[in-house]
């Protein structure tokens, strides 16, 4: 005699899964961002590679870093310092606007570089997208 055992999501509203205080729709609860004032180009722009491939949600790895390794190289200073911010905000919220599946809050409107990763995320030419290799003991 088998007992055969449903599988069931144990947690089916969402909202137990989240602190009471947040809405379902608002972003995740962050920490602040660190400052670094006078941070030099280069190193920045290491810093934002590095943190583009680890990031802890895999979707958002593959996308960031495939966008940091074809973008990143030719980004001015201001360009690193919008794309900074970006990875500021939590992983699912950057996935889901990329995506389009959640609407980009206002403060982010004007943010070319968001756009930028927008338009990375749709793939047009339907390239094979893999984590890019490290260089120089990335």
């Amino acid at each position: 005699m088998s007992t055969q055992r449903k599988s069931q999501d144990p947690y089916p509203d969402l909202g137990i899964r989240h602190a009471p205080q947040m809405e379902l729709d608002t972003p995740y609860p962050n920490l602040p961002p660190i400052p670094r004032p006078n941070e030099p180009l280069e190193k920045k722009r290491a810093r934002l590679i590095y943190q583009s491939r680890k990031r802890g949600i895999l979707e958002t790895d593959l996308l960031l870093s495939t966008f940091a390794q074809k973008y990143l190289k030719e980004f001015s200073m201001e360009q690193l310092e919008k794309y900074d911010k970006l990875l500021d905000e939590p992983d699912w919220d950057i996935f889901y606007w990329a995506t389009d599946k959640k609407s980009i809050p206002d403060y982010l409107k004007d943010n070319e570089v968001l756009d930028m990763v927008r338009q990375h995320a749709k793939n047009e030419n339907k390239v094979v997208l893999r984590m890019p290799d490290l260089e120089n003991g990335q």
